[in-house]
């Protein structure tokens, strides 16, 4: 059976509540996201919307140096991971990737390749692509 999938495209950065509400919705109950993307796809962009969707207030940046980024909000946890600049798999499994991902909270990973045996069995996957200068095209896919 193919997993199911959902396409987005968006031409500006006002669509991004749109298609982070519609990436919640298709999300349901799974709360483990893999973001997939070329440098400056705008990952980090479309998880301050994301986060902004789920509630959270405070100020999401990328966790490019300090590797993991707590937010809270009012109902909601989230953890927010980049893993661009890790040497190997053993980085993660020091900081207790485990602690994060088996949490129940959300989890929201940039960089998922640099972990590949890491990584949960089932997640929602998402890839940007960029179009052109303002255009951006998300793929959800649940694995």
């Amino acid at each position: 059976m193919t997993p199911p999938v959902s396409n987005h495209s968006i031409n500006s950065l006002a669509e991004l509540p749109a298609t982070a509400q519609s990436l919640i919705n298709f999300a349901g109950i799974q709360k483990i996201f893999l973001f997939y993307g070329d440098m400056g796809a705008g990952k980090t962009t479309f998880i301050k919307a994301l986060c902004q969707e789920l509630g959270i207030t405070d100020e999401v940046t990328s966790p490019t140096f300090s590797i993991v980024n707590e937010y809270a909000g009012t109902n909601v946890r989230v953890y927010h991971f980049d893993f661009y600049r890790l040497k190997n798999q053993e980085e993660a499994l020091d900081m207790g990737y485990e602690e994060y991902f088996y949490s129940g909270d959300y989890c929201l990973i940039e960089w998922p390749e640099n972990i590949p045996n890491l990584l949960p069995s089932n997640f929602i996957s998402i890839a940007i692509s960029v179009t052109d200068q303002q255009t951006r095209n998300f793929s959800f896919k649940i694995i």
